[in-house]
């Protein structure tokens, strides 16, 4: 599975950017999240979407976050309203066969900035 991140970008809080992450092979059975890392920090989970489409969050995106999938096109993304500084990262995408712990795939990241 090879992952491609895009929509990344700067904004003023209070503002929204839908990312995008274009997968291919085998996309629709695998388990997807969303990441994030700033400098000095661990990466941490924003989202995840599991292959029959449901989702879990991160409290601190809750109700501000959306993640979706459109297995027919083969891409995930994640709506991101009423940003906040601190929603400043390098946000990945990444994929698993649903029934492993660990992400294994991962994308080059795409940088949010918002200020």
């Amino acid at each position: 599975v090879q992952l491609v991140e895009s929509g990344g970008g700067s904004v003023q809080a209070g503002g929204s950017l839908r990312l995008s992450c274009a997968a291919s092979g085998y996309y629709s059975s695998f388990c997807m999240g969303w990441f994030r890392q700033t400098p000095g920090k661990e990466r941490e989970g924003v989202a995840t979407i599991d292959s029959v489409g449901s989702t879990s969050y991160a409290d601190f995106v809750k109700g501000r976050f959306t993640i979706s999938r459109d297995n027919a096109k083969n891409i995930l993304y994640l709506q991101m309203n009423s940003l906040k500084p601190e929603d400043t990262a390098m946000y990945y995408c990444a994929a698993k066969k649903c029934w492993l712990e660990d992400y294994n795939y991962w994308g080059q990241g795409t940088q949010v900035t918002v200020s």
